[in-house]
């Protein structure tokens, strides 16, 4: 893939590289996988489930909630599985291209990492669910072909950037959550630690991809920023998987799916899921306010 019509992008990821190399780690090594996970425990914060704050949440017996606790982290663990693969195959095309000669080196890293991080969702959700859940029907990108290549590369970071926020929100939280079993507050916090050098990186190259698109197309502005806020849209949706709440052993799943999603207190919580996304989206100028 050329990207020979952006400009090369010039950043300083020295500081970046330094923090990948000495907080190195053996993802192979550093776990303690035990047998099985005590069950009576959740293996997501209850406080981040799709039915949280809602009477629909009430509504399970207790086996029920924490079944959804379970399937639930299955499923978020396998959108990480599936997003990783997808901005795996974005950075490995890139990696050595003109335009990103400069960051190559932390490019590396960040695949290396990357790759690490899918094996250990993978092992956690096989170890103990026996399954992953199969990737969702992405967001189709038609409304942006028409624009300039570096809106669309742009667009590709931005989409890799908005997943990672997204993920280390639940990450962060779920790293010091002392309900969950050890190993699932280890995994969200290791991916808690990496992330935070990935989502620096992220808000680096989209800020200048985005400098060169509002200089040579500024036209194009908006219509990236219509089209971030679909996915940010679409990104939440992902978290509501129906497949989840039928293993859960709950009846009427895609009409749950419906009524979760169109929650007052659900509302509230994608607003804080995406605050900090949203607020980096808005002080960069592609934020919803542009969108008419």
């Amino acid at each position: 893939m050329a990207v020979r019509e952006v400009e090369p992008v010039r950043l300083d990821t020295n500081r970046l590289e330094q923090l990948a190399e000495t907080g190195y780690y053996n993802p192979y090594t550093m776990f303690d996988w035990p047998d099985a996970i005590e069950p009576d425990l959740p293996w997501m914060s209850e406080s981040l489930t799709t039915l949280a704050g809602t009477p629909m949440w009430d509504e399970l017996n207790r086996e029920q909630q924490i079944a959804l606790t379970k399937y639930e982290a299955i499923n978020f663990f396998s959108l990480n599985i599936h997003g990783i693969r997808e901005l795996m195959s974005e950075v490995v095309m890139r990696i050595h291209e003109p335009t990103y000669a400069n960051v190559s080196e932390f490019l590396h890293h960040f695949i290396g990492e990357e790759n690490e991080h899918m094996w250990f969702f993978a092992k956690f959700c096989l170890r103990y669910g026996g399954k992953l859940y199969p990737a969702q029907p992405t967001l189709k990108a038609g409304s942006v072909d028409h624009l300039s290549q570096a809106a669309r590369e742009m667009i590709v970071f931005a989409r890799i950037l908005i997943f990672e926020e997204v993920v280390d929100y639940y990450n962060a939280h779920m790293a010091t959550d002392q309900s969950l079993p050890h190993i699932a507050r280890e995994i969200n916090r290791v991916h808690h630690v990496d992330e935070s050098r990935h989502v620096a990186f992220g808000r680096m190259v989209f800020t200048n991809l985005l400098e060169q698109v509002a200089k040579r197309d500024p036209d194009e502005v908006p219509v990236v920023a219509e089209y971030l806020e679909s996915y940010l849209r679409y990104s939440i949706g992902t978290l509501y998987n129906p497949a989840a709440y039928r293993d859960a052993g709950i009846p009427d799943a895609l009409a749950l799916r419906r009524r979760a999603l169109k929650h007052p207190a659900r509302d509230e919580a994608h607003e804080q899921i995406l605050k900090r996304t949203r607020k980096f989206l808005s002080k960069s100028g592609v934020g919803r306010e542009l969108i008419k």
